[in-house]
């Protein structure tokens, strides 16, 4: 990917990350499918409710015209973009996703504030407003976006690789005897995006983040590694190290809880016998 086709996403950890912002027709046949998808099952709701529908009066009927409307409009696609943490079916088809301007999945202020204008947006004005906004706008920003801090990101082409992380050879030994504190969970998760995504990173991309992670990381880690150590096999080195050494704690707690369980039901099936036994007026067993 070109750095001039991209755009740089800074989170709030000030971690930069590339995305590409999609184009205003992507952005629309997204939209065209999503309000389509809406259109025919709100319309198959409204035929299998066909009977009841026929008894209301006028005043009823206008309600519920107007309630339709507005979950059109703003409730059902506000839902969905809340719960799929901005996708949808058209931004599924397209590769899409709606995300923060610091790159940040969407909760639901966001969804609700892109949606919110959407009646002016895109049915009242037929979509002529909001594609008028995108084409002058950076990141092909609607209003409802600009309102809500968001813009639709491509996630498509953007290849994650998991690859195994291991210890690299030569930073073994100093990797054993290393101390490493916790890492934030969002240290740890920007260090494990950022291996996963190197390949898809330009180099200058590549270096600027591989230097910023691993200066951030090693605060957490004395001694720091050996000099000329590369950026990204000091990462690796200390998150595959961290999760080791979790797994090691893990496994000695759950052997810990195993043995006091064991312990417990030993103690418990030892009082129930011994309880039995004077029920019935017998000397209680031992062994």
């Amino acid at each position: 990917m070109a750095p001039e086709d991209l755009d740089t996403i800074i989170t709030g950890e000030a971690v930069s990350l590339e995305s590409r912002p999609a184009s205003v027709m992507t952005r629309a046949l997204a939209t065209l499918i999503d309000v389509g998808f809406y259109a025919v099952a709100l319309l198959l709701l409204l035929l299998a409710l066909s009977p009841q529908l026929g008894r209301l009066n006028s005043a009823q009927a206008n309600t519920l015209v107007v309630v339709g409307i507005a979950l059109l409009a703003v409730g059902v696609p506000t839902t969905v973009e809340t719960v799929t943490r901005g996708r949808s079916l058209g931004k599924i088809v397209l590769g899409t996703r709606v995300v923060r301007d610091d790159g940040g999945p969407i909760r639901f202020r966001h969804a609700l504030t892109r949606w919110s204008t959407a009646m002016v947006e895109l049915f009242l004005t037929a979509g002529l407003l909001a594609f008028t906004v995108s084409m002058l706008g950076r990141r092909s920003k609607r209003l409802g976006d600009m309102l809500a801090g968001t813009y639709v990101a491509r996630v498509r082409g953007v290849e994650e690789v998991d690859l195994p992380l291991l210890v690299p050879p030569e930073l073994a030994a100093w990797a054993a005897t290393a101390d490493m504190a916790a890492l934030p969970d969002r240290v740890s998760l920007h260090a494990r995006k950022y291996l996963a995504r190197t390949a898809t990173l330009t180099p200058q991309a590549r270096q600027r983040l591989g230097l910023s992670l691993a200066a951030e990381v090693e605060r957490y880690v004395s001694p720091p590694p050996p000099p000329g150590t590369h950026p990204e096999r000091f990462l690796a080195a200390v998150l595959a190290t961290r999760r080791d050494r979790e797994y090691l704690v893990a496994l000695r707690q759950r052997a810990a809880e195993e043995a006091e369980l064991a312990a417990l039901t030993q103690a418990y099936l030892s009082t129930g016998r011994a309880s039995d036994a004077r029920r019935i007026g017998m000397p209680p067993r031992t062994g």
